[in-house]
C-alpha cells in the first residue's frame, strides 16, 4: 500500500501488507514508487482520499504512465472510484450542486496563481455554484480571501456559503454563512468550500435544521 502516511493510517491492517507513506507533497514520487513496485510483480493499492480522480491520485499515476518507461503501459491500472470531499459535504447540508456547478483548487503549487484568478472570474461570471478544494494552507493565507473578493464582484452577500472540515470524521465541523459574512480565517487545509449560484437558497425545516439546495430550474 502505498500513500500519503494520514490517509494509510485510517486503512484496517491486513496480515501481509507492506505500507510506503509518504508526505502529501510528493505525489509524483509517490505515484512512480508505486508503479515501480507493481513492475517488480507487487500487488499495488494507491490509497487516496475521496475520489482518487478528483485532485488526487489517479491523475498522478496515470502522468506518471505517460512520461515513464514503456513497460509501466502493459500494468493492469484500475481506478476505483469514491466519494469525492464535494459529494460528502452536499449530502450533508442538502443539495447545493444540483445544478451546474465548477470544482476549482486554490492551491497555486502546480499551477500559476493568475490562472486561478482567471478561472475564479470565469466561474463568477457564468454563475455556477462552486466547490473550493485547498483553500488555505500555512504557506498560502491570503488567496481566500481575495478569491471572495473576486467571487462578491459578481454574486450578492446573501450568497449561500458552505464551510465543511473533516466530514465523516469524528471531528467534522460544518458552517453555513454567506458571501458577505464569510470570514476566510475559519478554513484551512482540510476544508472544502461551496458557494452558491444566484439561484442557491437556504431551506429552513420544521425540525430545525437548515438546507441548502440549487433548484434544477433556472432563472424561474
Amino acid at each position: 500500500m502505498v500513500g500519503y502516511q494520514r490517509y494509510l493510517d485510517r486503512v484496517p491492517l491486513r496480515s501481509g501488507q507492506r505500507r510506503f507513506g509518504s508526505d502529501n507533497k510528493v505525489e509524483a514520487e509517490r505515484a512512480r514508487h508505486a508503479l515501480s513496485l507493481a513492475e517488480s510483480g507487487r500487488r499495488v493499492c494507491v490509497v487516496s482520499s475521496g475520489d482518487p480522480g478528483i485532485f488526487a491520485m489517479a491523475s498522478a499515476v496515470l502522468e506518471s504512465v505517460d512520461q515513464g518507461p514503456e513497460v509501466w503501459r502493459s500494468l493492469d491500472i484500475r481506478i476505483v472510484p469514491g466519494v469525492s470531499a464535494m459529494q460528502a459535504v452536499a449530502a450533508r447540508i442538502g443539495a447545493p450542486l444540483g445544478h451546474d456547478f465548477c470544482v476549482l483548487s486554490l492551491s497555486d503549487r502546480l499551477k500559476p496563481w493568475e490562472v486561478i484568478v482567471k478561472r475564479l472570474h470565469a466561474v463568477a461570471s457564468a454563475d455556477f455554484a462552486l466547490a473550493i478544494y485547498n483553500p488555505i494552507s500555512s504557506e498560502r493565507k491570503w488567496q481566500l480571501a481575495e478569491a471572495q473578493a473576486i467571487l462578491a464582484g459578481y454574486r450578492g452577500p446573501e450568497t449561500p456559503v458552505v464551510l465543511a472540515r473533516a466530514v465523516g470524521r469524528s471531528d467534522e465541523k460544518i458552517m453555513i454563512t454567506d458571501l458577505g459574512r464569510f470570514d476566510p480565517g475559519l478554513a484551512d487545509m482540510q476544508t472544502l468550500i461551496l458557494v452558491g449560484s444566484s439561484t442557491t437558497r437556504s431551506l429552513a425545516l420544521s425540525d430545525h435544521r437548515e438546507m441548502i439546495y440549487t433548484p434544477r430550474t433556472y432563472g424561474v
